[in-house]
C-alpha cells in the first residue's frame, strides 16, 4: 500500500525570510508520504514561483533548483499517485491565472467525485493539463472565486461540491489558505515560533526545522495564515462524522508524528501488546518486518517477555515501487528490499509482526525469504482487522477480488502463505491503541461502511496505480 501524497506550508511575518529552504525540508522529512515527485511554490511579492520534477526530494532540488525561490510565504508537495498517472504533467503544486491573482495548490487525498466534475468544467471550457483530481480543485477554486471575491467562500463552496478525502495547501498570490475536510480524514497540523506559522501533514516536519507543533487542524476547518491568522470552520462540518484513517496510526504516518492527539508510536507499541495478548504463541524470538512495524514488535516482546530480534534488513535507498511481470522478478524485488540475517533465523521459532496483508503477494515472497535460510516455524501477527474492501480516500489499495482476506478465511490464508499461524489485531483493540474512538476512525476497509457516497460505477472513479 502507499499514502497519497504529503503537504506543507509556510507563512512568515518577516518579509526578509524565505521560507523555502524551511519547506524543502520539511518535505524531506514527508518523504515517507511520496517517493515519485516533488514540489514547491512561493510568492516573491510580485508572482508565484513554481519548481517541481519527477523523483526524490533530495533529487529535485539538487543544484541550486531551490534557488530563485524567494518570498516570505509558500507550499510544497511529495507525491505518490493514485488518482492520476505517473508523469511529469501530475507533479504538484498546481498552479492557474485568472482574473484577480494566481492560485497554487498541493493535495493530500482522493476526490472520489473528481472524474464528474472534470467533465462538467470541460464542457464549461476549462481546460486540463494533468489527470489529477488535485488540479480538477485548482481549477474549482479559481473559477469560483471569480464570483465570490471571497476566498473563505470560495474554499466552502466547492468543498460542498467535492466527494472524499482532501488536506490542503493553497497559495492565493501572497495569501495562504489551509484546508482540511469536515471528516477531518487526512492529517494537518499546524505549528509556530517567532514570526513563522507552519502547516504540515505530519508533526515531524516541524521537528527538523525547530518549529512548535500548536495543535492540529480540525476537520472542516479553513485557516488564513497571515499576520492576523483568521480561521473559520465550514458549515459542513458541524453535521460530518469525523472519520479519521487508521491506517495512519497502524502504516502511514512516521512512528514520531503525533496525529489528532494520538501518538503514533505508542498506538504501534499498544498495537503489539494487543497481539501477544490476543494471539500468544511460544517462539524463540518476535521479529518486526521492517520499518512500520518495529514498534509493534517490540510491544508484543515486551508483554510476552520474548526477545525481540531482527532477521530481516531492509534497504532503505529503494525509492521507487517495484512491478516486476515475472515471479523471479518477484523474487528479486523481496530479496532487493529485504535481506535476511541468516545466523539470527536458521532453525528458531519466530513471530513475525507485520502492519497488514493486502494482496499477500509480498507476504507469500518474504515467507520464501525466510524458509530459503532456515526458519523453523512462522507465526504471522498482524497489526490491524483483515483487510477486506478498497479505499476511496487516497489510499493506493488492490480491488476487493485481489485482496486476500476478502477471498480467504485464516485458515486458508495460512496454507497460502505457508505460515504455522496467523492472527489479525481485531477492531474494538485497535480502536483501543489508537485512543480514538471507533466511531470517529475510517474503518472502510476492514469493515466496508464507508463514511462517504462512493461511485456509482468504475468509469466515475479512475483509480490509478504506479
Amino acid at each position: 500500500m502507499q499514502d497519497k501524497c504529503g503537504i506543507v506550508g509556510m507563512y512568515s511575518s518577516n518579509q526578509s525570510i524565505c521560507v523555502a529552504p524551511y519547506i524543502y525540508y520539511g518535505l524531506f522529512s514527508l518523504q515517507h508520504r511520496g517517493q515519485e515527485a516533488a514540489g514547491i511554490s512561493t510568492f516573491n511579492g510580485e508572482e508565484i514561483m513554481t519548481y517541481s520534477s519527477m523523483g526524490l526530494v533530495g533529487d529535485v532540488f539538487n543544484d541550486g533548483k531551490i534557488e530563485g525561490l524567494d518570498g516570505n510565504v509558500g507550499i510544497g508537495h511529495v507525491r505518490y499517485s493514485t488518482t492520476g498517472e505517473s508523469n511529469p504533467e501530475n507533479v504538484q503544486p498546481f498552479f492557474s491565472e485568472f482574473q484577480g491573482g494566481s492560485i497554487s495548490i498541493a493535495h493530500n487525498g482522493d476526490i472520489i467525485n473528481s472524474v464528474q466534475l472534470r467533465k462538467e468544467m470541460e464542457k464549461r471550457g476549462h481546460l486540463f493539463k494533468s489527470t489529477t483530481d488535485s488540479e480538477v480543485i485548482c481549477h474549482l477554486l479559481s473559477e469560483e472565486y471569480i464570483v465570490t471575491k471571497d476566498m473563505f467562500e470560495t474554499i466552502e463552496n466547492v468543498a460542498n461540491r467535492l466527494i472524499g478525502s482532501y488536506s490542503l495547501v493553497i497559495l492565493l498570490n501572497d495569501d495562504l489558505y489551509v484546508v482540511r475536510d469536515p471528516k477531518g480524514m487526512k492529517p494537518l497540523v499546524l505549528g509556530e515560533k517567532n514570526d513563522i506559522k507552519m502547516v504540515a501533514s505530519e508533526s515531524v516536519s516541524f521537528d527538523v526545522v525547530d518549529i512548535d507543533f500548536v495543535r492540529d487542524l480540525k476537520p472542516g476547518e479553513i485557516l488564513l495564515l497571515n499576520d492576523k491568522k483568521e480561521s473559520r470552520i465550514m458549515k459542513a462540518a458541524n453535521s460530518e462524522k469525523v472519520a479519521h484513517c487508521m491506517f495512519e496510526y497502524v502504516y502511514f504516518a512516521r512512528p514520531d508524528s503525533v496525529i489528532d492527539d494520538s501518538s503514533v508510536y505508542d498506538a504501534r507499541l499498544k498495537i503489539g501488546k494487543e497481539l501477544s495478548k490476543i494471539a500468544p504463541v511460544d517462539a524463540d524470538v518476535v521479529m518486526p518486518v521492517p520499518d512500520s512495524s518495529i514498534p509493534a514488535a517490540i510491544g508484543y516482546s515486551r508483554e510476552s517477555g520474548l526477545p525481540y530480534g531482527e532477521g530481516l534488513i531492509k534497504n532503505r535507498y529503494i525509492g521507487r515501487t517495484f512491478i516486476m511481470p515475472t515471479q523471479e522478478e518477484r523474487e528479486l524485488a523481496v530479496r532487493l528490499k529485504m535481506n535476511p540475517i541468516r545466523s539470527e533465523l536458521e532453525g528458531k521459532n519466530i513471530i513475525l509482526v507485520d502492519d497488514s496483508i493486502v494482496r499477500g503477494t509480498t507476504s507469500l515472497e518474504l515467507i520464501k525469504v525466510l524458509k530459503d535460510v532456515g526458519v523453523n516455524e512462522i507465526h504471522l501477527r498482524i497489526g490491524c482487522p483483515p483487510v477486506i474492501s478498497p479505499c476511496y480516500y487516497g489510499v493506493a489499495m488492490a480491488s476487493k477480488d485481489e485482496l486476500i482476506a476478502a477471498n480467504n478465511s485464516v485458515d486458508e490464508i495460512c496454507d497460502i502463505l505457508g505460515v504455522n499461524s496467523l492472527a489479525y489485531l481485531d477492531i474494538n483493540s485497535l480502536e483501543k491503541c489508537i485512543g480514538i474512538s471507533k466511531d470517529n476512525l475510517c474503518l472502510a476497509c476492514v469493515n466496508e461502511e464507508y463514511p462517504t457516497k462512493l461511485p456509482e460505477s468504475s468509469e466515475d472513479y479512475t483509480f490509478h496505480r504506479l
